[in-house]
């Protein structure tokens, strides 16, 4: 039987139940604080979110140093209730992205697994270019394939009583334009997936030829478009023609920033952020086209105001106000979980 590598052992493929396919529990995000309006500074300054400040932190979240900072010990138990909600709610697997370059915490998805119940897949690989130190900037694509074909294979000791497996290649992060170190990460992910078969995943630079030019590099080196997942398509993709382009070359087109409903993007201020309601229509318009099989929704959660705790509105956002207007929407039930269940398991599925 086909299987899936969790943080806690390999299980039956067909146990996962409804699966996110891109968050994080705790990553160091501060490189990408952005300067507050002047007259809003002191808000955003402050030491916690509150009710008197998150409304300002939704609007410019990377302005807040505090909300960016997603690895102390705040973040940790609001991460750990928010995933019991997600479970209380019908949750099954979470896939947690986080990978070098973002101080990856693989004994915390551990610790949260084994605390919740919930599976969650840990990622190998690298992040953008511009989070790397200098030597990892000059590792080589022998010495990627080999570190990545390793943390699947054998492992990361995170410490003398733990041993864990990562299930998959992700997130693979590249800016635009494609940073040569970047390259080199996409060849060496298309090579390992080649000869184990795992799931990939890419986070694109923040141009529509971005997921283009990553697939084209990835296929080059031997990767299966059936086992791709390319994130961030609600803010990279936005025209429909494009999008259904990009749906041609086979791999799986992921939505994964469900919960954001603030227009302005700090990240590529050029760029209007889309609403859940225009993310819901470009998964109607997949299905449309008979490309259900290829869509996967998540949230990228990696901010402390998008976690319930905080005031957002977390892991289960999708499967408590999402899913219910899929349906209303003309999508059958049947359709929701291969979107949900069938295309997350496919993906992650290998022989471990």
């Amino acid at each position: 039987m086909a299987q899936v590598q969790t943080v806690t052992g390999a299980v039956a493929s067909n146990s996962l139940g409804y699966t996110l396919t891109h968050e994080h529990f705790a990553l160091d995000f501060t490189h990408f604080h952005c300067d507050p309006p002047q007259p809003l500074a002191s808000i955003l300054q402050q030491p916690r979110i509150t009710l008197e400040n998150v409304g300002y932190v939704r609007q410019y979240p990377y302005s807040s140093a505090y909300n960016l900072s997603f690895n102390d010990e705040d973040t940790k138990l609001a991460v750990e209730k928010d995933v019991e909600a997600f479970k209380r709610f019908g949750g099954g697997t979470i896939v947690e992205n986080t990978s070098h370059g973002l101080s990856r915490n693989l004994g915390l998805m551990h610790d949260i697994s084994m605390a919740t119940g919930v599976k969650v897949v840990a990622g190998t690989g690298h992040y953008v270019a511009s989070m790397q130190s200098a030597s990892t900037l000059a590792m080589t694509v022998e010495q990627l394939t080999d570190m990545y074909s390793k943390e699947i294979i054998s492992g990361v000791d995170v410490n003398p009583n733990l041993n864990i497996k990562c299930g998959f290649i992700g997130e693979v992060g590249s800016g635009w334009p494609l940073h040569d170190f970047e390259k080199k990460a996409i060849k060496a992910t298309g090579e390992i997936q080649e000869v184990i078969g795992c799931g990939v995943s890419f986070h694109p630079g923040r141009n529509e030829e971005a997921p283009f030019e990553i697939i084209r590099l990835y296929l080059e080196a031997g990767g299966k478009a059936s086992k791709c997942v390319m994130s961030h398509l609600d803010r990279t993709l936005l025209c429909d023609e494009k999008l259904l382009e990009f749906a041609t070359l086979g791999t799986f087109t992921q939505f994964d920033l469900f919960g954001t409903e603030c227009s302005y993007y700090q990240l590529n201020p050029q760029t209007d952020m889309p609403s859940d309601g225009q993310r819901i229509a470009k998964v109607l318009k997949l299905v449309a086209e008979g490309r259900e099989s290829q869509v996967l929704m998540s949230h990228d959660i990696h901010t402390k105001h998008r976690l319930a705790p905080f005031g957002g509105h977390g892991f289960s956002h999708i499967l408590n106000n999402i899913l219910p207007r899929l349906n209303v929407r003309g999508l059958s039930l049947e359709q929701i979980d291969r979107i949900t269940i069938e295309n997350p398991s496919l993906w992650l599925q290998g022989k471990f």
